[in-house]
């Protein structure tokens, strides 16, 4: 789905237009993935809330909430490429038309598309 790794730190959003498998489209409206955002917020939530009460059980409850407040945003920031990535892929697996199909059979070749979404 994506041209460049995820911790490459301009390019992670960079998506192919077409799959370079089957050839599907990977955005097939203007808009797509802006549903993406609010998995993308869900995705946060559930680090934030976890690495809150991770903190919690580990360091007890007197820790300061200076403490608490770095360490979320801290993860936060670190998981952004992550959840980007993961959030625009559920996006396209529960929106899509394009369904799974465990029949298809890859020729092994790569199509050429240098069109890139990003």
């Amino acid at each position: 789905m994506f041209t460049h790794p995820f911790y490459h730190p301009g390019k992670f959003q960079e998506m192919h237009a077409h799959c370079p498998v089957c050839g599907i489209n990977f955005e097939p409206e203007t808009g797509f993935y802006w549903g993406a955002m609010y998995i993308s917020y869900a995705i946060t939530v559930a680090i934030s809330v976890s690495v809150g009460v991770a903190i919690r059980v580990l360091f007890g409850p007197g820790l300061n909430i200076n403490i608490y407040i770095a360490s979320i945003i801290a993860m936060i920031l670190l998981s952004v490429p992550v959840s980007f990535r993961v959030s625009r892929a559920i996006m396209l697996s529960f929106i899509s038309p394009y369904k799974y199909d465990p029949d298809f059979e890859w020729d092994g070749k790569l199509k050429e598309d240098d069109e890139v979404i990003g």
